[in-house]
């Protein structure tokens, strides 16, 4: 679709918290939290004339790299949130986007995210075929204490879970969803952690695509401060997550 006659550099967009997308302590789960702020990011992406749909054009698609996601409490069931979310920095194949989430006023969780644009049929990453001049960026603009990092996975770790991918991890890309990633291991941790909110923040990198019928191997690394998942498949690494603790 054309740019919006709404389009705005800096989106601001409300979400109402409803119960299937909480845990049973009545809190969003983190899953849906990094769904909440993709879809903001899907939805300033729509009005500015580079969404999955325009981009499909010419057989592209944004996918996810890096992502980062401070928390400093999570909204419950019922609560209306709003998230706000803008592009640090946008060239060629790769974008930065920051994204706050608030609640009556009050800033609980920041991200930052990396993004590439990646050709669909190739499977790999390309230039951005589509113009993107009319976004204005702020690089001084930060959403996160810290920015994301390259996660060292390569410790002593020991296997956790394994697992075939199915139809239903997979999305409109045609590979594993990122949420999918998260939820396998965040299945795999303390569930009291969780339910208790001791996350304060957790980054993903995003390595290699997974696909149907993929077999994998899901590691894990626990220290003091932070648990490490790594996610493999016939020995390469796919995805690492790291969990920082209150």
């Amino acid at each position: 679709m054309p740019i919006s006659p709404n389009f705005t550099s800096i989106l601001s967009k409300d979400w109402e918290i409803n119960f299937t997308q909480c845990a049973p302590n009545g809190f969003l789960k983190y899953t849906d939290l990094c769904s909440i702020l993709q879809l903001t990011a899907a939805a300033h992406s729509e009005i500015g004339g580079i969404s999955f749909t325009d981009m499909q054009e010419f057989n592209q698609a944004w996918v996810l790299s890096r992502m980062r996601v401070e928390v400093t409490k999570l909204p419950k069931s019922g609560d209306v949130v709003t998230v706000k979310t803008w592009i640090n920095s946008l060239e060629n194949s790769r974008s930065v986007r920051a994204l706050e989430m608030h609640v009556n006023g009050e800033k609980i969780v920041g991200s930052e995210t990396f993004w590439a644009v990646f050709n669909t049929k190739k499977r790999r990453p390309e230039a951005l075929a589509l113009p993107f001049e009319h976004f204005e960026v702020y690089p001084e603009k930060k959403a996160t204490h810290e920015s994301f990092s390259k996660i060292n996975f390569n410790q002593e770790k020991e296997i956790v879970f394994e697992k075939t991918v199915f139809l239903s991890d997979l999305d409109i890309v045609n590979h594993v969803n990122n949420v999918k990633y998260l939820e396998w291991c965040l299945d795999l941790v303390d569930e009291k952690l969780i339910l208790n909110q001791k996350i304060i923040s957790l980054e993903m990198n995003f390595l290699k695509e997974l696909s149907l019928k993929d077999h994998i191997i899901i590691h894990e690394n626990i220290s003091k401060n932070k648990t490490i998942f790594s996610i493999t498949k016939e020995e390469k690494t796919n995805f690492a997550l790291q969990l920082n603790w209150k």
